[in-house]
């Protein structure tokens, strides 16, 4: 009996254990399904790169990828009837609305007598499996990734023996509404990949993520323990895009380590910090999966009296790269113009809008997800926490960082800031990182820094002593960005 296969963060044909599942069972129905109000939840950006990304899908998938739009508790159900199907497999989703609308889909199948089934999930280890001896949850990350590289996880799934694709669609009266919503979900792919502005994207798809995968582990592996950090270098491997969307499974990149650990051992240092970051990854989808209201709010109680400021003050000007800070303008203008940004320089510009501007982290946390292609709701807001202090980190409020020392050491010579500011190109050298040093520092319009850095940082740890020694409560914290619809 045919099979729905319901793609959603696994776009790919290889190393995916729902697939092979569901080839087991017989032919397989592949399906996307743009949900509106996800779509619109997501910023141009993200949308986009999901569009790419399922075009190359369908290309994978012999053109026997159908792609609906609507919502879809409505869409999956009359697909699955539509293809006579007698199952429908998913890798599993932990994020909180991915998961609340599984559990509304499956339900509505199990009761039109079709089964649910969970197969594997974008992680090497699923959320909620790395416990403690006592079954309890990791709440710092250190010991979790020496748990969680104890607990290990299986070798990249084999592909199916016997693979036999078909066409979706619907039959009878639904056979029209199944074509309308066929036609939208096109009509939406191609509006997001033409949207005016829209920056230079990666080529989308399994067979670029495989490629530059091989690149990474002959070219760039070796340094990456050293040159990570580094802003101005190109040393980081580049797949956060490829596995927010799936095309590439970290199960796929662990076990390829694990060959190479072998074969090339001067490389131990630089490939255990690789798996790290992976660690990382796998440690936030932990937590949000144990934690749903951290997505947009603090994890930890302990800075709930914490003062802020409204987000008006400062934030349009950290958004354009204009705070006078060059390393943090850089950043802030490689995310507009690339939809990405350097890890590194995510922090600083993330330490500046919480602890130089004193705004509250969602802020800018929603800022970031709308314009990064990478966009991960339990990377992005963690991410955050970890620097603003009302997260997992075990060093909380008091790192503030200095984003003249962060430039002097992670883009040496400026390269980076002259490469993205280019108000500044005339300044040689790590003076690029103090152009009010230089006497003709602003002599091409770089604006004047927002605040002064010193300053700003005592009234950071001001607010934090009177937030942890219970002083009389501030005023409330303004209110945060309205929580995306976006969660996946």
């Amino acid at each position: 009996m045919t099979s729905v296969l319901w793609l959603r963060r696994d776009l790919r044909r290889h190393d995916h254990p729902a697939l092979l599942a569901a080839a087991a069972a017989g032919p397989v129905a592949p399906l996307v399904v743009i949900d509106p109000r996800l779509w619109a939840g997501a910023g141009p950006v993200r949308r986009a790169w999901y569009a790419a990304s399922v075009r190359a899908a369908a290309g994978a998938y012999g053109g026997r990828l159908s792609v609906r739009l609507g919502d879809p508790r409505v869409v999956v159900p009359a697909f699955a009837s539509g293809v006579g199907a007698g199952s429908v497999h998913v890798s599993r989703e932990s994020t909180p609305a991915g998961s609340r609308r599984d559990a509304a889909v499956a339900a509505l199948l199990t009761a039109a007598g079709v089964r649910w089934v969970e197969t594997g999930t974008p992680y090497a280890v699923g959320p909620g499996l790395v416990t403690k001896a006592d079954g309890t949850a990791y709440q710092v990350f250190t010991p979790f990734r020496r748990a969680w590289a104890a607990h290990g996880w299986p070798a990249p799934a084999g592909d199916p023996e016997r693979l036999e694709l078909v066409d979706g669609g619907a039959q009878g009266a639904a056979a029209a509404l199944d074509a309308d919503a066929g036609r939208a979900a096109e009509a939406a792919l191609d509006a997001a990949l033409a949207e005016p502005g829209l920056p230079h994207l990666p080529e989308a798809g399994e067979g670029a993520a495989l490629t530059r995968w091989r690149a990474f582990l002959d070219g760039g592996l070796a340094a990456y323990g050293t040159d990570r950090d580094r802003a101005d270098l190109d040393a980081t491997s580049g797949l956060s895009p490829y596995l927010k969307v799936g095309a590439i499974h970290p199960r796929t990149l662990l076990a390829d380590l694990a060959e190479r650990r072998e074969a090339v051992p001067g490389e131990g240092e630089s490939l255990e910090r690789f798996v790290t970051e992976l660690a990382w990854r796998e440690f936030y989808a932990d937590v949000l999966w144990r934690h749903p209201g951290s997505a947009w709010r603090d994890l930890k109680p302990a800075l709930a009296g914490l003062r802020y400021d409204a987000p008006e003050d400062g934030i349009a000007a950290w958004q354009a790269g204009e705070t006078g800070y060059p390393i943090v303008d850089a950043g802030m203008r490689q995310l507009r113009a690339t939809g990405w940004m350097h890890n590194r320089v995510r922090m600083i510009t993330a330490s500046f809008l919480t602890k130089d501007l004193h705004v509250w982290w969602p802020v800018g946390a929603r800022f970031f997800l709308d314009h990064l292609i990478d966009g991960d709701l339990a990377s992005n807001s963690h991410g955050w926490q970890w620097v603003a202090g009302t997260g997992t980190d075990a060093s909380p409020y008091v790192r503030v960082f200095n984003p003249v020392t962060q430039g002097r050491r992670f883009d040496p010579r400026g390269d980076y800031v002259r490469r993205w500011v280019p108000e500044l190109r005339h300044v040689g050298g790590a003076a690029v990182h103090e152009p009010w040093e230089v006497p003709d520092g602003y002599a091409a319009g770089y604006p004047a820094r927002l605040v002064d850095h010193a300053a700003e940082r005592a009234e950071a740890l001001r607010r934090f002593a009177a937030a942890r020694s219970r002083l009389p409560a501030p005023p409330a914290p303004p209110a945060p960005p309205a929580p995306p619809a976006d969660s996946r």
